[in-house]
């Protein structure tokens, strides 16, 4: 199988990536219309998972879907640029299997490497 072209990768990126933000936002909005049918206290049933943890859960999903999409569209400007595949913090060449795996990474391995320390 050979390499794909970065255009197509990150256009795959964004579509299933945009798929999934809307499939979480249709099922927070159907949490909610099942709350507003529902007279049942969750928050105090020992049974299960209460529906604000369950809308937490989506909207933080829904937020780290969002964040990609941000970052997948940075890469795809990168690319328009002519920068993608060179490192934002070292201007080093981004190794092709590091691409391969994060279409929209904008560091090396060694700048990510060295930015999880400073945390």
């Amino acid at each position: 199988m050979g390499e794909q072209r970065p255009d197509t990768v990150l256009a795959a990126e964004r579509d299933a990536t945009s798929r999934r933000a809307e499939s979480l936002q249709r099922q927070i909005g159907e949490l909610a219309d099942q709350q507003a049918l529902t007279t049942h206290d969750d928050e105090h049933d020992p049974e299960g998972v209460t529906i604000g943890y369950q809308r937490a859960q989506l909207q933080g999903l829904l937020a780290g879907a969002r964040a990609e999409l941000d970052a997948i569209d940075r890469a795809a400007q990168r690319l328009r640029d002519g920068t993608y595949g060179t490192c934002i913090r070292c201007g080093a060449r981004i190794g092709p299997q590091r691409l391969a795996a994060l279409p929209a990474t904008p560091t090396c391995i060694d700048c990510a490497r060295r930015g999880d320390r400073r945390r």
